[in-house]
């Protein structure tokens, strides 16, 4: 027998403990690490009962019918009806055909207890009747992927409701009531892209003219969610659609979009924004579906860059929960109260992104990871074809394969049968509610222009597009059916559409008086001000002696009996003995202080990325495993008993983009979090780089969206490489809104900052909180510099009435500048180099190092009050810039213009010099003996000529 390792191997939930053999038979188990940390969800286990005696012997007897039974199941889509065009290239299915399983007398009378799920007991069917009765589940409009889920559980599930439902009553009763909804919102959403394409013909408005259905399935959804207690529902979509579902069914105001079609601003003028373009608009209704409480749908900002707002939403719907996240982790009401109960994530994909997006990968994987996970999202991929064909756009053959890598059931739909639509709704939400799992509809449509309405499609596919513009639209042919069957009559059909019509027009009249409805803050960020706002606030950062040392005992504290291992006692003992001295602190201990300071203030804290419990350089040791048993602690958790707060450690899946964008999505949602997101190394902040352009660096200026996220991106040239080597530092300030002239007030985007003592971190942590707005922060974080002694703190640094400095003066030459012949401003780690250095030449009087801690916003009063007492006795002052990145890197291409204006208005016109390595196409060599003669010569140049 092979062994096999139970870390590698993931099974369906139930299964904890270490591997085992019992009588020959292999038990791949799942390890019970990590299960006791706080946000740690256990996932939901779930029994079904298995076969009788009786039904294990009918199943035995009649074997061949088990197996045409199955075969249907497993490839009854092969052959189902459900795509409107016919495109789909489909081979005749053998294993459908019942004479291969040796079945071929169509009277012949069958027992199909244990075999088909039609009710109890023994029951008598033919043959003919058993191939009828499947072909009109597995054959017809809507199709299922089912059979290749791991559980048994859920294959049994999916086959009981199904098979049960299907022979007594359809799975969802569409009464005339409900049909008349779904032709109105068909009617309205084609009402719309008319009289759009009438009155704007250039407007490209991704219409859903072809995929309506869209519109009946997401209603049908919302209905389901409210009616089973769901009151909010965070829903991520693309562009396609937006302004049908917003019109439609998120109650979006017309003449506000028509108010935007015009040029218009989506908010008040007297906030200073971007705005963003019509495609990617939102809403937040509070729909009313006949429940005591509506359920509040909110339709996220969305990029252009498809799917990147799937973490997002994912992240914001996690967040949303957190009350009830928090009555779990105090072990009141257990029971009753399990993720998903209140809050779900609902994610619509285009076809094409769903299968060439790797963040869709990422973000599938992020599903069912016990920080992660929120519930179970539902998938709906609108599959409109994009102009390159499927055979070109993907390796599999359904879009939706993708999603089989987490186990995830799925069911495709025809879109051109809107009531067969809401029926696959109706399962997949009752999957979700059930197993809170993610389940993906495949709701195949069609679109009836190209890219957009200002596109030609038949220039690459004529036979599609001739076949489609031939066709009645699916709105029309709902209509002919209902008239036909007597639910509206023509005239009543008609007035649906005149009705709509005329709103619309009155809405398009309302436009020139239109004014866009004043900006809230409201729910949790009810108090918080724009950070241009004059109210905008600074608070003290800084904590009395006695909480620092309560704090930094608590995060090495060891309970009796847990056994930590045995190099972790130095890692304890010095943080005791410097928390006892007052000196020493190092930057994981003032990272603790920091939490759990805010921890006793009622903040959460949440620190994300690959191994962060202990720290990708073995320094945090924030969480603590037990040698014997491997259960987890987080002292800061199991000390500080009386904190409101709690630290929750998240060790992430490999995955930066969609880990990142579930990060910024919590940030949205809750203020009082502090939400962490550390990258392994600096640089591989570049697997996410969509996020920070379009949600960190640009969410406040386009949507009026706040963020205090923090990235923690280990910076610094160590003899690393190419890689490993840099965080980037001059790709953020590229992407800050910092002004290059000294400004009054000013609104920057995102904070960048460069720390070289643990005090500052402290602050700067404390800051993201303690300020009435909130700003992302991006961190050049040390790496050398966690253990180095230098590179210490004192508890007085973080006492009362201390804070985060931008510019650090230099102690050594700040009371007598006159002997300064030269100022040398940096950033980072090259400090401690440099002033041992210094020292060894014994120029603590001629060489200034001044270090600028914030880059963006540029510290130019601070820089400017640093600098005066040199520049007061000596007008010829040499000032240099020097850093260890290559010229065309770091921070230099930022500092240059800015140090220069504020050399100017000291009335130094010498300028600023630049020491530091040349250009380069890479942030450092992979030489090590290159390496440090580079490094050499950087810190030599400081003091030539001296």
């Amino acid at each position: 027998m092979i062994p096999i390792s139970a870390s590698r191997i993931r099974l369906p939930s139930g299964l904890v403990g270490a591997t085992k053999s019992t009588s020959n038979r292999l038990f791949i188990v799942r390890r019970k690490y990590h299960d006791e940390s706080f946000g740690f969800r256990k996932p939901r286990e779930f029994t079904i009962a298995d076969y009788s005696s009786e039904q294990l012997v009918n199943r035995a007897t009649n074997a061949p019918l088990l197996r045409y039974a199955d075969a249907m199941r497993t490839h009854g889509h092969r052959a189902a009806s459900i795509d409107p065009l016919d495109l789909l290239r489909r081979e005749r299915v053998g294993a459908l055909n019942p004479v291969r399983y040796g079945l071929d007398d169509p009277n012949r009378a069958f027992d199909v207890d244990g075999i088909l799920w039609t009710g109890e007991g023994k029951q008598e069917w033919t043959l003919d009747n058993i191939t009828s009765f499947l072909n009109s589940i597995y054959v017809g409009r809507i199709a299922y992927e089912y059979m290749d889920l791991p559980s048994k559980t859920e294959r049994l599930w999916f086959a009981k409701l199904l098979e049960s439902q299907n022979s007594l009553e359809p799975t969802t009763v569409i009464d005339a009531e409900r049909q008349k909804k779904i032709y109105a919102l068909l009617v309205g959403s084609e009402v719309l892209d008319n009289f759009l394409q009438v009155k704007f013909p250039n407007l490209k408005r991704y219409g859903l003219e072809g995929g309506e259905s869209m519109l009946p399935a997401l209603d049908a959804l919302f209905e389901a969610a409210s009616k089973a207690g769901i009151t909010q529902l965070i829903l991520a979509m693309p562009h396609r659609g937006r302004l049908n579902l917003l019109t439609g069914l998120l109650e979006y105001n017309p003449t506000a979009l028509f108010h935007k079609i015009k040029g218009g601003r989506e908010v008040d003028e007297s906030l200073d924004v971007s705005g963003d373009v019509l495609s990617h608009l939102v809403a937040s209704p509070t729909l009313q579906y006949g429940e005591p409480e509506g359920i509040k749908v909110s339709l996220q900002p969305n990029p252009s860059h498809l799917e990147a707002v799937s973490p997002v939403a994912l992240g914001k719907a996690r967040a949303k929960q957190y009350s009830l996240l928090r009555t779990l982790s105090t072990g009141k009401n257990n029971q009753d109260c399990m993720l998903g109960d209140k809050v779900m994530c609902v994610q619509l994909h285009g076809d094409a992104s769903f299968t060439g997006q790797g963040v869709v990968m990422e973000t599938l994987g992020l599903s069912n990871l016990p920080h992660f996970t929120s519930g179970g999202s539902v998938h709906i991929v609108v599959n409109i074809g994009y102009t390159t064909p499927a055979s070109s756009a993907r390796s599999s053959f359904y879009c939706s394969d993708v999603a089989k890598m987490i186990n995830c059931p799925v069911l495709h739909v025809n879109g051109d049968y809107p009531e067969d639509v809401v029926r696959a709704i109706d399962i997949a939400f009752k999957y979700r509610n059930h197993f809170r799992k993610d389940i993906v509809i495949d709701l195949i449509v069609y679109r009836r222009w190209g890219h957009n309405e200002l596109d030609e499609p038949a220039f690459t596919q004529p036979l599609m597009y001739e076949k489609i513009r031939s066709r009645r639209s699916v709105p029309k042919l709902y209509e002919e059916k209902l008239i036909s069957d007597g639910v509206i009559s023509p005239e009543a059909a008609k007035a649906v559409r005149d009705n709509y019509k005329a709103s619309l027009n009155a809405a398009l009249t309302d436009v020139a008086s239109y004014v866009p409805p004043p900006v809230r803050f409201e729910g949790a960020w009810k108090g918080m001000v724009w950070p241009a706002s004059p109210d905008a606030r600074q608070y003290d950062t800084g904590v009395s002696d006695t909480v620092l040392k309560e704090v930094g005992k608590a995060s090495v504290h060891v309970p009796g009996g847990f056994e930590i291992h045995s190099r972790l006692n130095r890692h304890v003992k010095n943080r005791l003995g410097s928390i006892e001295s007052g000196e020493g602190i190092d930057w994981a201990s003032a990272e603790a202080m920091a939490f759990g300071s805010l921890m006793l203030e009622g903040c959460d804290v949440r620190i994300t990325g690959q191994d962060v419990g202990r720290g990708t350089f073995s320094h945090r040791h924030a969480m603590l495993v037990d040698q014997k048993t491997e259960g987890v602690i987080v002292p800061l958790n199991h000390a500080l008993t009386e904190a409101e707060g709690k630290l929750e450690l998240a060790n992430s899946s490999l995955s930066e983009m969609a880990v990142l964008g579930f990060e910024y999505g919590a940030s949205w949602e809750r203020p009082n979090l502090l939400p962490i997101w550390e990258a392994q190394f600096g640089d591989f902040f570049n697997g996410a780089q969509i996020i920070i352009d379009t949600f960190i660096a640009s969410s406040e200026t386009k949507w009026l969206k706040q963020s205090g996220i923090v990235l923690l991106l280990p910076h610094g040239l160590d003899g690393a490489g190419p890689e490993h080597s840099s965080s980037r530092i001059e790709r953020m300030l590229q992407l800050t809104n910092d002004s290059y002239t000294p400004q009054e007030r000013t609104n920057i985007n995102m904070h960048v900052v460069f720390p070289t003592t643990p005090a500052q971190y402290f602050h700067l942590l404390r800051r993201q909180i303690k300020r009435n707005y909130r700003k992302p922060l991006i961190v050049a974080a040390p790496k050398g510099l966690l253990r180095l002694a230098a590179a210490s703190s004192k508890l007085t640094d973080m006492g009362p009435g201390t804070s985060f400095q931008p510019v650090l003066h230099d102690t050594a030459t700040f009371k007598n500048p006159k002997a300064v012949q030269r100022v040398v401003l940096l950033s980072g780690k090259i400090y401690y180099d440099l002033a041992k250095e210094r020292a060894t030449r014994n120029l603590e009087s001629r060489v200034a190092l001044v270090r600028i801690e914030e880059l963006a916003p540029f510290p130019f009063a601070p820089l400017s009050e640093v600098l005066a007492p040199y520049a007061n006795v000596n007008k010829h002052l040499e000032v240099l810039w020097l850093q260890e990145e290559p010229r065309n890197q770091g921070a230099w291409g930022h500092v240059q213009g800015r140090v220069e204006e504020v050399l100017k208005g000291l009335g130094l016109e010498g300028g600023v010099a630049y020491r530091g390595r040349m250009e380069n196409a890479v942030p450092a060599t992979g030489i090590g003996k290159v390496y440090g003669v580079q490094q050499r010569a950087i810190v030599e140049s400081a003091f030539e000529g001296l």
